[in-house]
C-alpha cells in the first residue's frame, strides 16, 4: 500500500484529528489560519479552535490578486504563476503560525485550503453560452502539501458543482453540523464580500436552508479602494456615516433580476462591481452624489438585500435569532439597519463558541474532517445542497 494512503487511513480512524483550516476571501485582507481539533463526524462533530490568526497580506500581493480577480479577461501567464506561488506562500504562512504557536508540523494531521477565488460563474451570469455553473480558486495544493509536509485537501467547490450545486455557499455544511439547536431557530449570517445565510429551524434538520443574498462588503470595499488611495475598506463606517442614503439610487441598485430569482442562488463580485454601481447611478440620474452619500447608500443596499432575503424565505416561520460572522459584522451602519428592521440585537458566533473571524476557516477544516472520516449520513439532502464529500487530496510525497 502507498504509505500516504496508510497514513490517511490512520488519520481517519483517530479519535482526535488536528486540522488547519485556511480561508482567503474576496476582500483580500489576509489568510485566516485556524488550528482545529475535531472529534466525531456528522451531527456528532465536536470542534475546538486551538489557535487562530489572520496573516495579513502585503499591499503588493493584494494588488497582484486584484489584477486577475473577477475579470473576464486577465493575464494568463500571471494567473498560472500565481497559482503555484500562492500554494507555496500559504505553506510559508502556515510555518510562521506553527512556529509562533510552538507546534510541529508532525502534530498536524491535515490542511484544508479554500484557495483564492478569482472567478465565480454560476449559470445565471452566463445563461446563453451553453456552459454550466463554474468557479475557479487558485493556490495549488500540491505545492502546499509538499512545502508543509502535511496532507492537504483543497478545491472544495468543484464537487459541489459536479453534484448539481453552484459551488456556494458552502458554509451551510458546517452551520448545520455545528450550530443546529433543538430549541432555537437560528440564522447564521455571514457578511463577507458577498452576504449569505443559513437558516437552521429548531429541531428540524430536514428543513435547513442556505443561500447567497447579494453584496456584503464587496461594493463598499471596491468603491473605497477606487476613491480613497491607501484605504481598503470603510473602517467602522466612518465615511458612510457622514453621508445620507439616496433613495433613488437605492431603488436602482435593487432593480436587478438577481433579486427576484428563486432561492437558493449564488452570486459574486463578477456581478456586484463598480460597473454595476455606475450603471445604477446613470439609470437613476444620480451621477453627482458625494462619496459619503454613495457609501451610505451602498451600506443600505447590502442591508436591504439581506433583509429582503430573510423576509422572503423565513421571516414568517416564527421567532429567530441572528448570529453574524464575516468582515461586515464590523460595519456598524450596515448592522444597525438590519437590527432596526427586525427589532433585535444581532449576536456574533462568539455566543455559540466560535470566533466569528475564524468561522469560515473552521468550516473548511470541518469539510476536510468529513471528507476523510465522515459517512454517507453526515448530511441530509435538501434543495440546492448536494450530499457529497468535498475536497481533493494532495499528498506531501
Amino acid at each position: 500500500m502507498n504509505p500516504n494512503i496508510g497514513n490517511l487511513y490512520k488519520i481517519a480512524n483517530q479519535p482526535i484529528r488536528t486540522i488547519i483550516g485556511l480561508m482567503s476571501g474576496t476582500s483580500f485582507d489576509g489568510l485566516d489560519v485556524a488550528l482545529c481539533e475535531f472529534t466525531g463526524t456528522g451531527t456528532n462533530t465536536s470542534v475546538k479552535v486551538k489557535n487562530f490568526i489572520t496573516k495579513e497580506y502585503s499591499a503588493e500581493f493584494k494588488e497582484e490578486i486584484k489584477s486577475i480577480f473577477a475579470k473576464k479577461e486577465v493575464d494568463l501567464k500571471k494567473t498560472t504563476v500565481l497559482n503555484a506561488f500562492i500554494g507555496c506562500y500559504y505553506a510559508e504562512l502556515i510555518q510562521e503560525c506553527l512556529t509562533e504557536w510552538e507546534i510541529s508540523n508532525k502534530e498536524v494531521d491535515l490542511i484544508a485550503s479554500h484557495g483564492q477565488t478569482i472567478f465565480h460563474a454560476p449559470k445565471h451570469l452566463h445563461p446563453h453560452d451553453g456552459y454550466g455553473n463554474a468557479t475557479l480558486q487558485i493556490g495549488d495544493a500540491d505545492h502546499l502539501a509538499v512545502k508543509s509536509g502535511i496532507i492537504t485537501l483543497s478545491d472544495f467547490r468543484q464537487k459541489h458543482i459536479a453534484a448539481g450545486g453552484e459551488g456556494a455557499p458552502l458554509a451551510v455544511y458546517g452551520d448545520y453540523l455545528i450550530f443546529s439547536d433543538a430549541v432555537e431557530n437560528r440564522i447564521m449570517l455571514n457578511v463577507g464580500g458577498i452576504a449569505n445565510f443559513t437558516y437552521l429551524p429548531a429541531g428540524k434538520a430536514d428543513q435547513f436552508f442556505s443561500t447567497d443574498v447579494g453584496p456584503g462588503n464587496t461594493l463598499m470595499d471596491q468603491y473605497v479602494q477606487a476613491n480613497y488611495p491607501g484605504l481598503y475598506y470603510d473602517k467602522d463606517s466612518e465615511l458612510a456615516l457622514q453621508g445620507k442614503v439616496n433613495q433613488v439610487l437605492l431603488h436602482a441598485l435593487l432593480d436587478h433580476s438577481f433579486f427576484v430569482a428563486p432561492f437558493p442562488k449564488t452570486t459574486g463580485p463578477e456581478l456586484f462591481n463598480l460597473a454595476y454601481l455606475d450603471n445604477a447611478m446613470h439609470k437613476s440620474g444620480q451621477v453627482n452624489l458625494s462619496s459619503n452619500d454613495i457609501l451610505a447608500t451602498l451600506a443600505c443596499f447590502s442591508a436591504n438585500a439581506i433583509i429582503n432575503a430573510i423576509e422572503t424565505t423565513i421571516a414568517t416561520t416564527g421567532s429567530f435569532e441572528i448570529y453574524v460572522s464575516g468582515g461586515g459584522m464590523y460595519n456598524p451602519l450596515l448592522i444597525s439597519y438590519i437590527e432596526k428592521h427586525f427589532s433585535k440585537k444581532i449576536k456574533s458566533t462568539t455566543y455559540l463558541g466560535i470566533n466569528p473571524d475564524a468561522k469560515e476557516a473552521v468550516l473548511f477544516a470541518l469539510l476536510a474532517n468529513e471528507a476523510v472520516a465522515g459517512n454517507a449520513e453526515s448530511l441530509k439532502s435538501t434543495v440546492g445542497i448536494p450530499r457529497v464529500f468535498m475536497g481533493k487530496i494532495s499528498f506531501p510525497q
